[in-house]
């Protein structure tokens, strides 16, 4: 049995295992790649996955990053089935019918553009028919209800607590008189997390494939979020400006405003100030959490019962028409604005930050992971500027990243989850990852468990067999950028200069930010000293 790593390989995005037996190839998620320019390119060189011939998708959650890749596939021949829980074939239904909407808007930007030049219209990476087509390959599936796809293959989906619907895979592949025993965890949730479940513990494992986002550090709880965010409001509130939160459409945004219920709750949300929902798509994505109470948490599904609604509040309006949505940059006063996308990479988003980030008084609140090149990192990093538009914006506004949203395990939670089915004889694969994180849970592995930990790299393909991997093909060159390291090391001392700017302009009061401002120049110095040995 073969498999090839199409994406999430020492990157965050672009989930995709390409698995073949001797007569089935099929695939766990097909994420859009997502981050600079060389990443997304990936994109387009689709050829690599040949469509036409898989068999069947195994997709873990609704996030882009796992599955928007999947019309794509449809557009270039796939016509299988696509296997995932009721919510997320539900939230893929408008996902992928906005990032359809989304890349033909982007095409005809682009053809505009060449058309200037003389040159040819460019295609859209698939369409909203190609959306529409695939999504009537759906065919839902219950946690821990075991199915076989095709003969030889068995699939169990467990509770992940990631997002509404998240699975991790247990698949089972006999071939040959040999039984495999593979776990796919997807994103893997963390305990105590606000609407969904804590994540199902795995069962055994010849081979664990597990995603390691934050594998070099933990989060904070809940309610430690709660209080900053709480603080953020009153910070602009005071100064009668605006909170700008760049939230993912789908739980993100929920869990925001189910926490913005709890401080409404708690009489720590002021009564006028009005909170707008700037997204379509999590306007429509909230209505399916509705939908779906008992794939949440006890806590959540009590007050429902109550007949109270978490997601709902009384200075809550909904802003769907793009006019609502530029309204609110000429509005005076204050106001909390949760808008798309969360990396501030496309959307509504960036216009609310090139009209706030520059004013003193206002806030920015990132909730979810920043990836590397996106102009959320870069603000986060400690940025004086952001370019918006192709304009240099000054960044006054005050900057708070609030971890405890995260919807992935920090750290110490990967391995509480791993302790249950570790075993020496268990090989690991690390994806879904950066590289510091990626080295850092590698080493906690080993000598926890000692287990053999792997971290392949994009279009590497390996042969499988229960106690033994065979290296087949390497061949991740052709498509890996070239990374500059030195240029790298330039950057993060950039970066870290402004850190330590922004630090000396930070009042005595705000501790909590001095921790993480020197948090995050530790671990900018620890990527240098990577950088370092790689030149």
């Amino acid at each position: 049995m073969k498999i090839q790593f199409l994406g999430a390989a020492q990157t965050v995005t672009g989930s995709c295992y390409m698995i073949e037996t001797d007569d089935k190839r099929f695939a766990i998620d097909c994420g859009m790649h997502q981050g600079n320019k060389e990443i997304e390119k990936r994109n387009v060189d689709t050829d690599i996955y040949e469509p036409a011939r898989i068999d069947f998708f195994l997709v873990t959650h609704a996030h882009i990053d796992h599955t928007g890749l999947l019309p794509r596939m449809a557009r270039m021949g796939f016509k299988g089935k696509i296997y995932c829980t009721e919510p997320t074939r539900d939230l893929l239904e408008i996902m992928l019918q906005d990032s359809a909407h989304i890349q033909e808007m982007e095409a005809e930007w682009a053809t505009k553009k060449q058309s200037r030049k003389g040159k040819k219209p460019v295609e859209p990476l698939y369409t909203q028919d190609d959306a529409a087509r695939v999504s009537r390959f759906f065919e839902t599936v219950e946690y821990n209800q075991p199915f076989e796809p095709c003969p030889g293959v068995r699939v169990t989906y467990r509770d992940a607590g990631h997002i509404l619907g998240s699975a991790f895979l247990e698949v089972q592949v006999k071939e040959n008189g040999d039984s495999t025993r593979m776990v796919f965890s997807g994103d893997l949730g963390r305990p105590n997390q606000l609407m969904v479940n804590d994540p199902d513990e795995p069962g055994i494992a010849d081979y664990l494939f597990l995603e390691s986002t934050y594998g070099d550090r933990n989060h904070k709880d809940s309610g430690t979020s709660r209080v900053e965010l709480a603080e953020a409001i009153a910070y602009s509130y005071g100064h009668g400006e605006k909170v700008i939160i760049p939230a993912f459409a789908v739980e993100r945004t929920q869990e925001v405003l189910y926490t913005l219920y709890l401080l409404d709750k708690e009489g720590k949300l002021p009564k006028d100030m009005p909170i707008y929902l700037d997204s379509p798509l999590a306007i429509r994505a909230t209505e399916i959490f509705r939908k779906h109470p008992k794939y949440m948490d006890d806590e959540l599904r009590k007050i429902i019962e109550s007949g109270e609604d978490p997601l709902d509040l009384p200075n809550l309006r909904f802003t769907l028409k793009t006019h609502e949505s530029t309204a609110l940059n000429t509005m005076d006063g204050p106001a909390i604005i949760i808008s798309a996308s969360g990396m501030c990479n496309a959307g509504r988003v960036k216009h609310h930050l090139r009209h706030n980030i520059w004013k003193d008084g206002a806030s920015i609140v990132f909730v979810g992971y920043q990836g590397q090149g996106t102009p959320g990192r870069k603000i986060v990093d400690g940025a004086q500027t952001v370019r918006l538009f192709g304009e240099d914006v000054a960044i006054r506004a005050k900057v708070f990243t609030i971890g405890g949203f995260s919807g992935h395990a920090g750290q110490s939670q990967i391995l509480d989850w791993v302790k249950s089915i570790a075993r020496p004889e268990m090989e690991v694969f690390l994806v879904h990852g950066e590289e510091m994180s990626q080295r850092t849970l590698a080493g906690l592995l080993k000598e926890q468990f000692g287990v053999s930990v792997n971290i392949p790299e994009y279009l590497e393909e390996l042969m499988l067999k229960p106690g033994k991997i065979v290296e087949t093909i390497v061949d991740s060159q052709r498509a890996q950028p070239r990374v500059d390291w030195l240029f790298l090391i330039g950057e993060t001392e950039s970066k870290m200069a402004q850190l330590r700017k922004r630090l000396e302009k930070v009042e005595e009061k705000d501790w909590m930010e001095q921790v993480e401002i020197r948090d995050r120049l530790v671990e900018l110095n620890s990527e240098i000293l990577s950088f370092l040995s790689q030149v």
